[in-house]
């Protein structure tokens, strides 16, 4: 036996690495590391590349629940004010968190009955008036002469061919799941909202207590500020989106426009897209507006125009005064930059993205490479 071998007995006996001792661990006392050679360093290389590509596989298929995450936390922390100000009046926080949320329902619940019922009224007299159509195309001496020139009759045939009509189908029901799936992450983004807004003062809290104690000051300090503006942009954004909302369905009202209500959903909603949004809601109302009568729609066109530059230079300025503050070029890079990574959800938090790294490269970039 060696002179190393009687001393870990002794020490043993001695009770350094029994359970309980306050020298050694219950587990034994460590051994000397590793020596380092090309074997240990290559291996350990390749399993921290193997660790990577894991974690980036995972986050692949996870993106799509990332993504829903993602939209639950910027909604609540956009809601978070609303919560506050509900405590603030003496409301325990499950109630206000509750009254939140049925709010949030409400607003969810009216769009979509403004929007439905309109599409499903369109299909159904496109199908009554349907065989009036076909009737009449038969009728028509130009169309019988293109049938018989181009032998549409045959081609029609072989369009209803067992392998059309089957995908047809496989069609109607990638409908119906895209459908479902849209109605599933809708309520998934509605349920984990309400989590995050139930345990947000929990979250953040444990969010700063994984910042080393020297900088947890100030790392809470920004941290609350990036909070603060966000939920102030998603504040305003959304008191805009209402009001053009009400401005529009007040005009739709006095042009005499079909579906107001719903045209008015369209406008409130495409209005929250930075940028682009308030044009969009526009094309789709003025070409209601054209399908309507030609003055009807040259009416809505003047009313866009006007509207929209009163909501650029009047409102957008007085709501978002005490919100963020974004340069427009760093505005419409991130908003393009959202739409191609994450669609329309991307668009909708690139602002108060950018406003968050601005707010960082001021306060901790800046000021770091400036003392170099």
């Amino acid at each position: 036996m060696t002179a190393a071998d009687n001393t870990a007995e002794q020490n043993f006996t001695a009770g350094t690495g029994s359970p309980g001792s306050g020298d050694g661990s219950r587990f034994g006392t460590p051994g000397r590391p590793l020596r380092r050679n090309s074997f240990l360093v290559g291996f350990t290389g390749a399993l921290g590349v193997l660790s990577a590509y894991a974690v980036y596989l995972g986050l692949r298929n996870a993106a799509g629940i990332l993504v829903l995450v993602v939209i639950a936390l910027f909604l609540a922390v956009g809601l978070h004010p609303a919560v506050v100000r509900l405590r603030s009046w003496g409301l325990p926080r499950g109630l206000a968190v509750a009254v939140v949320a049925l709010t949030l329902v409400a607003l969810l619940g009216a769009g979509v009955l403004a929007l439905v019922p309109p599409i499903v009224t369109q299909i159904g007299q496109f199908v009554e008036q349907l065989p009036s159509y076909l009737e009449t195309l038969r009728r028509n001496e130009t169309v019988n002469e293109l049938v018989v020139r181009f032998d549409l009759m045959r081609r029609a045939q072989e369009a209803a061919s067992a392998d059309v009509v089957g995908r047809a189908l496989g069609g109607v029901l990638g409908g119906a799941q895209l459908l479902f799936g849209t109605v599933f992450r809708v309520l998934t983004v509605l349920v984990l909202t309400i989590y995050f807004l139930v345990y947000f003062d929990r979250m953040r809290d444990l969010g700063y207590a994984l910042v080393p104690r020297s900088r947890r000051e100030r790392v809470q300090l920004i941290g609350d500020e990036i909070l603060t503006k966000v939920g102030a942009y998603m504040v305003g954004a959304l008191t805009i989106a209402v009001l053009a909302g009400a401005v529009a369905f007040v005009f739709a009202l006095a042009v005499g426009l079909p579906y107001p209500f719903a045209l008015a959903v369209v406008v409130a909603v495409t209005d929250l897209i930075p940028q682009i949004g308030a044009t969009i809601g526009a094309v789709v109302v003025s070409l209601v507006g054209f399908a309507t009568s030609p003055s009807v729609g040259i009416a809505c066109l003047v009313f866009f125009v006007i509207y929209q530059q009163i909501e650029n230079y009047l409102v957008y300025p007085k709501i978002m005064r005490r919100s963020v503050q974004v340069n427009e070029v760093a505005a419409l890079v991130a908003a393009l930059l959202g739409v191609a990574l994450i669609g329309v959800i991307g668009a909708l938090i690139a602002i108060p993205t950018v406003a968050a790294v601005q707010l960082i490269l001021r306060e901790v970039v800046v000021p770091r490479q400036n003392t170099r």
